[in-house]
């Protein structure tokens, strides 16, 4: 391709819209436009990205024995509504009307529909197991899309759904597809993470994650690892050993309201009271699902939200305001307490249930109670993990220290069990006669999303620096004098040369001066620079450069295929 015969508009000033590195990168580098927001445009270069990340990725589905498919973006509600799905994903799910006032659903996800699919088709468990999968376009209405297309509103994914008879049958299919996975990121040079992960509205028995470890304000998850085992799951779903060993031997003491006069936070009360935070226990109020609730945590740890949405069984949840906690407790925010909180839930974590005469809020302006037990002083709705994990906490499964780093997810897996087959009636017939629901798992990668994900890992001040089976192109051919016909014809050689070798070459032939064309070079990011100047032709040489590399190599012109089938050979 010709730079003139494309479409590459790049800019040179920053894009005040884009917070992230990646997202300015795209943006600078003619990648793409925003329409609305939430809603990009891949424009040439970006096309090409995604057709070879997709490519990358169907080649491996169907090598693991996944069948592709399309299904239909629109889909009817009844059938989400069947699932039991539609009341509890929520407002992010695009739902729209048609002429006839029926109520239909733009899909983020498309477990329901396969699953109705194959609730019409699949009979017996000679039919079984099957895979299916496509690359579709999806929706979400994101309350605030940003970040381009890492949370965007419309974005395309490919999402596979595998169907099987039995336990055993499922832990192979599953295993394959994770084994798939690895393939497709591995080839798309990306060193990935599979994470424990939270199953969330989409429900089933367990999940993962696969999670590129970046250094950038893009990690979007806290990534829990052990330092001894393969332990390692996101801060949501990880779970963990206390360090903190704390002596709970003492007789359980009468309860004691104190004033703390301009002590509401935990330092301040725990300094104010001279005792360890570890002996405070934080009354934290939440409304869920329009009702309130409390959950106890230890004074020094933090609250794990999806645990606690998860132990309530909301829909929605979220902290109270502060008008709000002060109508629930009487008191305002910082004198929150477990005792005499009438008509409130008590989800009390179990680092909460082991301690004794502990201090809690009063539900009064400055005081707080100490020498506080549970049973004794107050009665739990439920005793449940509530804790976040933390770097320095010991792992659950062999007592190692934990550590954490920060991710970003670019896909997932879901081991779904039965939930929707049997809500939506994909049964089959096995050896005996006997009626079984089918089942499932759910697998997605994000196509438009790994691909900016991979530009945080992957850049420099300058710009992108893609890995080669991602790149838009492998080589950009740079003629610094357009109006030289040694150079020229230096150029279609060797553009002939690799084009008939099969690599990817973007020859930019634009009348520009040679620091535009380099910068915009560097901007794009092409794996592999080729230079055609009159210094180094006059010795019949051209520059031969990789994107990472700080300096050129001079390359004979008739060798010029060979030196990049060797530079590629040690690029990622």
């Amino acid at each position: 391709m010709r730079w003139t015969k494309t479409y590459i508009p790049t800019l040179r000033e920053k894009q005040a819209e884009a917070e992230l590195i990646s997202h300015q990168l795209l943006l600078r580098g003619g990648y793409i436009r925003k329409l609305a927001a939430g809603i990009y445009l891949y424009l040439p270069l970006m096309q090409r990205v995604i057709e070879k990340f997709s490519n990358i990725v169907r080649e491996e589905m169907n090598k693991a024995g996944a069948l592709e498919t399309t299904m239909s973006v629109l889909c009817p509600a009844e059938i989400w509504q069947k699932s039991g799905r539609f009341n509890t994903v929520g407002k992010e799910q695009m739902r729209l009307k048609d002429r006839h006032d029926h109520l239909m659903v733009l899909c983020g996800t498309h477990e329901e529909t396969f699953t109705n699919l194959l609730a019409g088709e699949v009979k017996s468990y000679r039919q079984l197991p099957l895979n299916l999968y496509q690359i579709q376009v999806k929706f979400r209405d994101e309350i605030r899309p940003r970040f381009g297309l890492m949370r965007g509103r419309e974005f395309i994914m490919k999402d596979a759904y595998t169907f099987d008879a039995t336990e055993e049958s499922f832990v192979d299919s599953y295993q394959k597809m994770v084994d798939a996975y690895f393939a497709v990121f591995k080839r798309a040079g990306l060193d990935v993470v599979k994470v424990e992960s939270d199953t969330g509205t989409m429900g089933g028995k367990a999940a993962h994650e696969f999670m590129l470890i970046v250094d950038t304000q893009a990690g979007e998850a806290t990534i829990i690892f052990c330092d001894k085992c393969d332990y390692a799951a996101n801060d949501e779903k990880a779970e963990f050993k206390d360090p903190v060993q704390i002596k709970n031997d003492a007789d359980e003491k009468k309860r004691e309201k104190v004033d703390t006069p301009g002590a509401a936070t935990i330092d301040e009360v725990s300094s104010f009271l001279k005792i360890k935070p570890y002996q405070l226990v934080k009354t934290l109020l939440y409304i869920a699902d329009a009702k309130p609730v409390a959950a106890l945590v230890r004074g020094d740890r933090d609250l794990n939200e999806v645990k606690l949405k998860n132990a309530t069984g909301a829909i929605d949840l979220r902290m109270a305001t502060a008008p709000e906690v002060e109508q629930i407790s009487k008191a305002p925010v910082g004198f929150a307490g477990p005792v005499e909180l009438n008509n409130v839930p008590l989800y009390v974590d179990p680092l909460v249930a082991s301690l004794k005469n502990f201090t809690v809020g009063a539900n009064q302006n400055e005081k707080h109670i100490i020498n506080v037990n549970i049973n004794l002083d107050f009665k739990a709705t439920k005793i449940v993990n509530l804790t976040l994990a933390r770097t320095g906490d010991l792992c659950p499964k062999c007592g190692g220290n934990l550590t954490s780093k920060k991710g970003i997810e670019v896909g997932n897996t879901f081991m779904l069990g039965t939930k929707y087959s049997e809500t939506l009636g994909a049964k089959f017939l096995d050896a005996e006669g006997k009626e079984h629901p089918i089942i499932m798992g759910s697998y997605g990668i994000g196509i438009t999303r790994t691909p900016q994900a991979a530009i945080e890992k992957y850049y420099d001040d300058k710009g992108i620096i893609w890995p080669q089976n991602i790149a838009p192109y492998l080589v950009e051919l740079i003629p610094l004098k357009m109006d030289s016909p040694e150079q020229l014809k230096a150029a279609e050689k060797i553009y002939k040369e690799l084009t008939e070798a099969g690599i990817d070459v973007l020859m930019d032939d634009r009348d520009e001066r040679p620091g535009v064309k380099f910068n915009d070079a560097d901007l794009i990011g092409l794996p592999i620079r080729i230079t055609i100047g009159d210094k180094s032709l006059k010795d019949n040489r051209v520059e031969v450069k990789a994107r990472i590399a700080d300096k050129p190599d001079l390359v004979e012109l008739n060798d010029v295929l060979d030196a990049v089938k060797r530079l590629k050979d040690k690029l990622n």
